[in-house]
């Protein structure tokens, strides 16, 4: 069932309350495609690519004491090397079902529901969107994700859409025009 859309105030009241931002993988942080290439055994090695702009991004948010992570139905050892370069608190990986990981993260974190993000695009994430208290999907996220998310980026997964959540959690806790002026964006 479709939420109703939130008010810009209140995406902004609710990104203020983040204190973790949690995603999928396939399909968030890359395009969702799967490449295989032979590796140097004659086996095959598992490629993804990484958006730049949401790596850096991710890293603002350490900046600020918010936390970062990722639940994802698929065990990738790129996805291990992207969370250690944007120093990522959680990484799990091969649950397809996040209920229990979300759970876990929890105890581990003292946080509550409300203080967490979560950006998904698929149904497996849906469970996860619907007990914290802001969601994302990808523009190219699955219709019936895209209707229960409280932001739908116009970006799409793999392509700049985790950054444009990170850029809305920034916004809710003031900081945004902060990291604006470190940059000389505005003077």
């Amino acid at each position: 069932m479709p939420i109703t859309p939130l008010t810009d105030a209140e995406l902004l009241e609710r990104a203020s309350r983040v204190r973790l931002l949690l995603m999928d993988v396939d399909g968030v942080l890359t395009d969702g495609k799967i490449n295989f290439a032979p590796d140097h055994t004659g086996g095959m090695a598992e490629t993804k690519a990484f958006d730049a702009q949401d790596g850096i991004a991710l890293r603002w948010l350490t900046w600020y004491n918010i936390k970062t992570g990722v639940i994802s139905g698929r065990d990738s050892a790129a996805t291990v090397e992207r969370a250690r370069q944007v120093s990522m608190t959680y990484v799990f990986q091969g649950h397809i079902e996040k209920i229990p990981i979300l759970e876990q993260i929890m105890k581990d974190s003292g946080l509550t529901g409300e203080q967490i993000a979560y950006i998904g695009d698929d149904l497996t994430d849906v469970v996860i969107m619907r007990r914290v208290g802001l969601t994302a999907t990808p523009a190219n996220g699955r219709r019936e994700v895209r209707e229960i998310a409280h932001l739908v980026t116009e970006r799409p997964g793999g392509s700049g859409a985790v950054r444009e959540f990170i850029e809305l959690i920034l916004r809710g806790h003031g900081v945004w025009d902060e990291i604006l002026k470190k940059y000389e964006v505005i003077p």
